[in-house]
């Protein structure tokens, strides 16, 4: 018979599969697996290294990627090139070492995200704990059971270091897993960030947050009139994975678009690109629901209510159309799946004025390396963390939000001869 708090603590373990148990059991597992001397991890661990490969390569086989296309993007992050370089990049100045127990708390909207963090994290060694919420959707149950086939042949040290758990919301798990962790790594919203922060650390351990933040695109309308209809065709296509795996509500997805050039030609290169974004929904048969539709249509037309909006065109449910009276009305909430607000700018220039710290993503088309050096330069630090071009939004790197992951799941030792 459990008592009052061996009750409290209770979580399931997804993986390795061990049912439930307490966090304080978990706990347990985990810390003796090094103090034991069994399945101590070095930063680049070999064995890491082949499982997460043997991972990736499972997640890449055509039947799973055609039916969940983020989950080919994920294998391709893992593929061992990819895994060397990253090891690679952290240089030899020092003596690099695994920071200790990192414990993972992802957001439950984008299903995919708890990986990257934890496979860096395992990559250099740590043990880890990732809190899987109860809500998570389909695709995280496709990875979990991916993650048992690849451990049937890993290494002992995976099973004995890592672990993913569910558990409902409980102030007292993540306080028991706080308490224990070298850091904690809090992806979501800002209410998720400052509820998670009301549970102490230890003293030496620190969090490495990841707030609410929000994404758009810019496109230089010259550039998309003279540009070849197949070129203007994977650019559209580019711009709906962009948007729509993760119905818009990922934090790079971008939910407005920028239009740089003359007013004239801003106009037909929006209305051609909202025509080649239509046709492209229609031949994959991406639909809304009528729940989401009437909410997009109430965000907009509120827009529009008060004076930030002059026209709001629909497509169908699945893709709405906001014309901005001022470039300055750009909306950082989400207003629905599928809905984007466009403005026109003069210059590329106009953008320092515009941006916000929580602006994270800049999607681009039409621009040169130079140009958004520059940008990058003119803007300080006050906001985008990210240029990639249209259709990259959702590839990961390394450095996320201006943090090198790699180097902050790692402690450096000075050693002087």
């Amino acid at each position: 018979m459990l008592d009052e708090r061996q009750a409290e603590l209770m979580l399931d373990v997804r993986f390795p599969a061990a049912g439930s148990m307490s966090a304080e059991a978990l706990l347990r597992q985990v810390r003796g697996a090094v103090l034991d001397g069994d399945g101590g991890l070095e930063v680049g661990d070999e064995r890491v290294r082949a499982f997460l490969s043997s991972f990736g390569k499972r997640l890449l086989r055509p039947v799973l990627a055609r039916r969940h296309p983020e989950l080919g993007s994920l294998g391709f992050f893992l593929r061992p090139s990819e895994l060397a370089r990253t090891v690679a990049s952290l240089g030899r100045e020092h003596v690099r070492v695994p920071r200790g127990l990192i414990f993972h708390i992802p957001p439950a909207n984008v299903d995919t995200v708890f990986v990257y963090s934890w496979a860096l994290s395992a990559l250099m060694g740590n043990r880890n704990v990732v809190r899987l919420s109860p809500r998570s959707g389909p695709v995280a149950e496709v990875i979990v059971e991916t993650l048992h086939e690849a451990l049937a042949e890993a290494d002992p040290a995976v099973a004995a270091t890592q672990r993913i758990v569910s558990y409902d919301r409980s102030d007292a798990v993540t306080a028991a897993l706080s308490a224990a962790c070298d850091l904690r790594v809090v992806w979501g919203g800002d209410r998720t960030v400052r509820e998670i922060r009301l549970q102490p650390l230890p003293p030496h351990a620190r969090d490495l947050v990841f707030p609410d933040r929000s994404s758009f695109a810019v496109v230089r309308a010259a550039a998309w009139l003279c540009a070849p209809r197949a070129a203007r065709v994977t650019v559209a296509e580019g711009f709906v994975n962009d948007t729509y795996w993760f119905d818009q509500a990922a934090c790079s997805s971008p939910r407005t678009v920028f239009w740089v050039g003359a007013e004239g030609d801003c106009e037909a290169a929006r209305t051609d690109f909202i025509d080649h974004l239509s046709r492209v929904l229609t031949v994959r048969g991406w639909g809304v629901d009528a729940a989401m539709a009437v909410e997009k249509r109430v965000s907009t037309y509120g827009l529009a209510a008060d004076g930030l909006a002059e026209s709001v065109e629909f497509r169908g449910n699945a893709l709405a159309s906001v014309r901005l009276a001022a470039a300055t009305a750009a909306p950082r909430r989400w207003l629905g799946a599928g809905t984007f607000a466009h403005a026109r700018l003069a210059a590329l220039g106009e953008l320092v004025g515009l941006v916000e710290r929580r602006d994270q993503t800049m999607t681009h088309f039409g621009f040169g390396g130079d140009e958004l050096e520059e940008l990058a330069r003119g803007l300080g630090g006050r906001g985008v963390d990210r240029m990639v071009p249209v259709g990259s939004a959702l590839s990961f790197h390394r450095v996320w939000d201006g943090v090198d992951l790699p180097a902050e799941f790692t402690r450096l030792v000075t050693v002087i001869r």
